[in-house]
């Protein structure tokens, strides 16, 4: 699904230079669970933030199933992104003025999902993270961990291809981010590829493979199954 060769990515002030990747390369099958870990400031947001299509690289080969988006335009990553990619954070960053159901069905909206069709595609999905009976709160009114689930749903309601997720756990106490691991799991197995930055050794063993990055590069590769 992925394959990086090479990636570069430089950030320049007018008095500094900054190295986020250097040359890095690694690639994830299709149906991976993949964590991203290592020391912050060693490349793996700017990684993230590339393979989401919300930035490009300076130089090096980028194939996201089987096209070479490296030099995308941001009209073309902002397409291939709606139409492949989830996103969950650390923060939620959900809506405050929209409701459960709502912030859900946002993505649907953007990608011209009839109203009847987004119906049953929200519901579908908030039974499947356990948060239906809450449907009509606002994120205000919701736990940390019930909101993460919202994140969790508003992430898979699209049906992407692959999800990213940066510290998906990192606001939440033992027992809600287990729960947040155990739905990201549940996704992998239905077939989701899962792409996880994460500082937690607990979160990586959920995962198949660990790559550890320092200095933009990658230094280790743990295979777990």
């Amino acid at each position: 699904m992925i394959k990086i060769t090479n990636l570069e990515k430089i950030y320049r002030t007018e008095e500094v230079e900054t190295v986020a990747l250097d040359k890095l390369s690694f690639e994830v099958k299709e149906g991976e669970f993949v964590a991203v870990m290592g020391p912050s400031g060693c490349g793996k947001s700017t990684l993230l933030n590339i393979v989401g299509l919300l930035d490009d690289p300076d130089s090096g080969s980028f194939i996201f199933n089987g096209v070479e988006v490296a030099k995308f335009t941001e009209r073309k990553r902002a397409d291939m992104r709606k139409k492949n990619i989830g996103f969950v954070f650390q923060s939620f960053n959900l809506i405050d003025e929209l409701t459960v159901f709502e912030n859900v069905e946002l993505p649907l909206i953007y990608s011209g999902v009839k109203k009847a069709d987004r119906k049953a595609r929200v519901e579908e999905v908030l039974e499947k993270v356990q948060i239906m009976h809450r449907r009509n709160h606002f994120p205000q009114q919701l736990s940390g961990g019930q909101q993460q689930r919202v994140a969790v749903a508003r992430a898979v309601v699209n049906k992407p291809k692959l999800i990213l997720t940066d510290e998906p756990t990192g606001n939440l106490d033992s027992v809600n981010g287990n729960e947040v691991m155990e739905m990201l799991t549940e996704l992998n197995e239905a077939g989701t590829t899962i792409i996880m930055v994460t500082h937690s050794e607990h979160d990586a063993r959920y995962s198949h493979r660990i790559i550890r990055m320092l200095d933009g590069r990658t230094v280790t590769e743990n295979i777990l199954v």
